[in-house]
């Protein structure tokens, strides 16, 4: 039986219109029965018209005044896909208008500033999610509900690659690959998807042992490869790839084997390998579109809208929250820190 009564709509607030703000206004835009895109806010609102055509049936103003946008009552959310740099003001100020805040990753550009931001939150009583969207991929769900079960037993060793390649335009960028606007290289703008994925289905990590490095092929500040062992709270060990300067482009994937089977998932695919000679292969690939390497599909930005929204309506948790995104954050330091110091590094629970 239908719901004779509709939930209202959520007034959503976009800030940012770089590279990704395209995604987000296409997964407004299919999301539209749940949220209403009402301003997209850009220091160069003339800069931003572009997005409009990727508001199919949304018609947002553009605006450049965060602090009117903030007091605007038909605003309750706030999707904030600026450069971490540029954040915890506005995530401050947001938060003290009572806005929720969708963030893309990563929450900030060190541990500190991310607990500096969920405390921000916390502290004003606004709700916190980040956009970890391959959570949202059809193999990421199977291998959740998978682990889940119990059936796959123990978990005895965790494989992550994240074999990626980025031209040098990419790091051209004003900034990009800096420690000072995103936080680092490899690890915090690209693998911490990866890694988010993967310690969603192990827990968290004890201690690591790791090696950064700027290869040749790059022109940048921070790390463009990264390699670490990793031992689990739970007793299992893991190794964990990652790179831009590995040509070609592939695909990242998470391998977990456990006492009766193992799980391998990449983006488009899960598949299944038990000890007693079983093999499930699950999830269908699912349509790109063509700059996919840099942008994903906006139906993964989607799911994630869809459930904080949801989150909001029903007063539980969303998909992945600020504080859960902070072992995120806490295993890349400690990569970072291992690396410096050469030396094995213990992590907090």
């Amino acid at each position: 039986m239908e719901n004779s009564v509709k939930t209202p709509r959520i007034g959503v607030a976009l800030f940012g219109a770089g590279m990704i703000a395209k995604t987000h206004v296409a997964a407004l835009s299919a999301a539209q029965d749940v949220a209403k895109l009402e301003v997209i806010v850009s220091r160069h609102p003339d800069r931003a018209r572009y997005l409009t055509e990727y508001c199919d049936g949304q018609t947002p103003s553009f605006s450049a005044d965060v602090a009117a946008v903030a007091a605007s009552p038909s605003i309750q959310m706030a999707i904030v896909a600026t450069p971490p740099s540029v954040r915890r003001a506005l995530i401050e100020e947001l938060a003290g208008a009572g806005k929720h805040i969708l963030l893309e990753k990563p929450v900030g550009r060190t541990t500190k500033e991310a607990l500096e931001v969920v405390e921000i939150c916390e502290r004003a009583g606004v709700s916190l999610g980040v956009l970890f969207q391959h959570r949202m991929r059809a193999p990421a769900l199977a291998a959740a509900r998978h682990v889940a079960s119990g059936a796959l037993g123990k978990l005895g060793l965790l494989e992550i690659a994240v074999p990626l390649w980025r031209e040098q335009s990419y790091y051209d960028e004003l900034g990009r690959g800096t420690y000072a606007r995103d936080g680092g290289g490899v690890m915090i703008t690209n693998a911490i998807h990866s890694i988010d994925l993967a310690l969603s289905l192990t827990g968290p990590v004890s201690s690591v042992q790791a090696m950064t490095a700027t290869t040749p092929l790059h022109k940048m500040e921070a790390e463009d490869f990264a390699v670490a062992g990793l031992r689990f709270a739970n007793g299992a060990a893991g190794s964990f790839v990652a790179s831009t300067a590995m040509f070609p482009h592939r695909t990242e994937t998470i391998t977990l084997h456990f006492e009766n089977g193992s799980l391998r998932m990449d983006k488009d695919s899960l598949e299944v390998s038990w000890r007693d000679g079983r093999r499930q292969v699950e999830a269908k690939p699912e349509p790109m579109p063509e700059d996919s390497p840099l942008t994903g599909n906006h139906a993964w930005h989607q799911a994630v809208i869809e459930d904080f929204i949801e989150a909001l309506h029903t007063g539980r948790a969303p998909c992945v929250t600020g504080r859960e995104a902070l072992q995120s954050h806490r295993l890349i330091e400690a990569i970072e820190t291992s690396s410096r110091t050469g030396r094995p590094v213990e992590i907090a629970s």
